[in-house]
């Protein structure tokens, strides 16, 4: 039932893709963005970050209109070049750790619309309706939606034979990441990939609810302009080859609780134990960590303490929420309150110890990863996760394969 489409993309030339592409803006140091504006003339941030020819910041639509100006300098100086014929992109990274495989496509916002793109995060207008104005101004989008479905033998299949051809890119990065990627354009092998995923029930948003959002809103904008509104770039990957890291939550104080009387509340619900200045870290879901006063603790809900109705109930975010940040530490507004702060699985525990000892925040709660049998769970549910429930890799590099809007 879902619609997968190949596309027109716009791609970095090959001599250029490995100066070219750059990881999501947020993922650089306010270092390491100066060196790649100052040193590297190709990088896709150069596009991104419009104001730095000028040395000035600039926000709102007149940056999305540099954007825009910026795109079309590297499209005419030939940095980058447009597909001649629609093609699915199948895109391998490999990095140090992990190596995943999956297809770049074209979605449509009409099945996500009616659900068969199911989310598990709600998202805010303001920001779907901000993207959406980028989108129509600047005229692509270079980071797909991560959609994920379940493990399927012919995809696999397709893949593998695709793999065995040469590929149109194939390179390594200085972050340790080796990039392939392979055109597909034969129309016999793209009519089995839009077959095989026309007769899949649902596709998933792993991560990228607010991209999805602001397309459909910008396809609902732009009506009949052109087809290529109608869709929005994905990157489907199966199951199996997701990561799904936790969030962990740092909170500035105890809500005017004493470290006594907290740990009393806190053993309502709990069995508490003190590991001193051992790094305890969650092995199982309803298991939490807590770092209070220059200690590790473990806390393991209490069996029959908390009724599981439906799938949310049993996510360890929404149980953080309803047992100890709500009721206890009167952190009601997850998204707005300046009390809480978060910081993904993989910058590691002692990363949240060590601004607590510096005195930022007061306590920590490390928690263990959410699953995709969960995520899925939640989203079939129709319900939607607490925010920062999920740190899900791959994060594919901006600037690779871009969908390009038409307007003729």
């Amino acid at each position: 039932m879902p619609t997968v489409k190949p596309f027109k993309a716009t791609r970095s030339t090959p001599d250029k893709a490995a100066h070219l592409i750059s990881r999501s803006y947020q993922d650089y140091s306010v270092e390491e963005l100066e060196m790649q504006l100052k040193y590297n003339p190709f990088s896709f941030l150069q596009i991104l970050n419009p104001g730095y020819k000028f040395s000035h910041e600039i926000t709102g639509e007149e940056r999305f209109n540099l954007v825009r100006n910026r795109f079309l300098e590297f499209k005419e100086e030939g940095y980058l070049m447009q597909e001649e014929q629609p093609a699915f992109y199948i895109y391998e990274n490999t990095d140090p750790h992990h190596s995943y495989t999956g297809i770049i496509a074209g979605t449509s916002v009409v099945d996500y619309a009616d659900n068969k793109i199911k989310k598990h995060e709600d998202t805010l207008s303001h920001r779907e309706i901000l993207f959406k104005d980028y989108l129509k101004i600047v005229g692509f989008n270079a980071e797909p939606v991560l959609l994920t479905y379940q493990d399927d033998a012919e995809v696999n299949r397709i893949i593998a034979q695709v793999k065995d051809t040469f590929p149109v890119y194939d390179f390594a990065t200085t972050d340790s990441n080796r990039h392939k990627i392979w055109a597909v354009t034969d129309p016999a092998i793209c009519s089995m990939i839009e077959k095989r995923f026309a007769e899949k029930s649902e596709l998933y948003i792993a991560d990228g609810h607010h991209r999805s959002a602001s397309s459909h809103l910008l396809s609902q904008e732009m009506g009949d302009q052109h087809e290529s509104y109608n869709y929005f770039m994905s990157f489907l990957i199966a199951e199996s080859q997701l990561n799904i890291y936790e969030f962990n939550r740092m909170v500035t104080d105890l809500n005017g609780l004493s470290k006594e009387a907290f740990l009393i509340q806190l053993d309502q619900h709990f069995r508490i134990k003190n590991h001193d200045l051992e790094i305890y870290k969650p092995s199982k879901k309803h298991h939490f960590c807590m770092y209070l006063d220059g200690e590790f603790y473990s806390l393991y809900l209490r069996k029959d303490i908390h009724k599981i109705e439906t799938p949310l109930d049993d996510l360890d975010t929404q149980m953080l929420y309803d047992l100890i940040l709500k009721p206890i530490l009167g952190i009601e507004d997850l998204r707005n309150d300046n009390r809480i702060d978060y910081s993904y699985g993989k910058s590691d525990l002692l990363v949240m110890k060590s601004k607590i000892d510096k005195g930022a925040y007061a306590v920590g709660f490390g928690l263990f990863p959410a699953t995709v049998d969960q995520m899925k769970s939640i989203a079939d549910a129709d319900l939607k996760m607490p925010p920062k429930s999920t740190y899900i890799r791959p994060k594919l590099p901006s600037g690779f394969i871009i969908y390009e809007f038409e307007n003729e």
